[in-house]
């Protein structure tokens, strides 16, 4: 692993960190915020997944989350969102696929099987370096993100019950099956067999018998993608006829870029911090 850059903040230290990557056979980059309570004992981990086009800086230097973090000793991991480099196969001109938009899933098609694997990446290699290197408790583990990243923070919450014990999301694409914005995406990662689609769908995972006891998803009204790409009504209504426990929260006005999340992620981190420090 290289260090690509640190700086002190609110007491911690937010890093940028690059290395081999395995899952994605590319050179990956993420972001680490270190509280400063980790000088003393191993912290909560919170992972936090990034939309389409963004990488590990966008949420790193718009999201506002360190001041909070640190006072409630969270180590805060933010990935990129797909595998980069010349070698990779990208749709350039398209920002709904590709470089900056991996879906979270392992890809079972060529040419993008070999290296968009980021399922893979965020729950089994990621993990295992960030246990390695940073005093991180990984008994307790949660996860966020926002648009494609609430997708993803919301099926690997789903499907890996027993390591998180939370998961909140900003704006997320529910049911990226049926969504125009995240099908053509998942049937050149995923093939033209849509029960396949179904692993790494919220909606359908619910409706497939996936559970998690809570679940907090803000979505602003004035969102652009509200209603062809994010649809929260859906999942709501998957969770009530489940029985899963969601407090969506409308925000009135607020659309889907950093402004909206940035107001709202001290709200998150202090809904993952009350669930990661019961018992301690």
């Amino acid at each position: 692993m290289k260090t690509v850059s640190e700086a002190k903040s609110h007491g911690g230290v937010q890093g940028v960190y690059a290395h081999v990557s395995s899952a994605c056979h590319c050179d990956m980059t993420f972001a680490v915020f270190v509280p400063p309570q980790a000088a003393h004992r191993p912290c909560p981990v919170v992972w936090y997944l990034s939309g389409l086009t963004c990488t590990h800086a966008n949420v790193m230097e718009k999201g506002e989350y360190r001041r909070k973090a640190a006072e409630l000793g969270l180590v805060v991991v933010c990935p990129d969102t797909s595998p980069r480099g010349e070698s990779i196969p990208d749709e350039k001109d398209n920002w709904q696929f590709g470089s900056g938009a991996g879906f979270y899933v392992d890809a079972t098609q060529p040419p993008f099987s070999t290296h968009y694997r980021m399922y893979s990446y965020i729950i089994k290699e990621l993990p295992e370096l960030v246990g390695k290197t940073f005093p991180v408790d990984l008994k307790r583990q949660g996860i966020f993100g926002h648009s494609m990243g609430g997708h993803g923070a919301l099926t690997i919450a789903l499907k890996n019950p027993g390591r998180f014990r939370s998961c909140s999301a900003f704006a997320p694409i529910v049911a990226p099956s049926s969504a125009g914005w995240s099908k053509p995406a998942f049937e050149k990662y995923l093939g033209d067999d849509q029960a396949a689609w179904r692993a790494y769908d919220a909606c359908a995972l619910v409706e497939d018998g996936h559970r998690f006891h809570d679940f907090l998803v803000d979505q602003g009204t004035a969102d652009g993608f509200l209603e062809e790409g994010l649809r929260p009504w859906l999942f709501r209504e998957a969770c009530e006829k489940a029985g899963i426990a969601l407090t969506l929260n409308m925000r009135e006005g607020y659309d889907h870029s950093y402004f909206f999340i940035s107001t709202f992620m001290e709200e998150h981190l202090a809904w993952h911090a009350e669930r990661l420090n019961a018992g301690h």
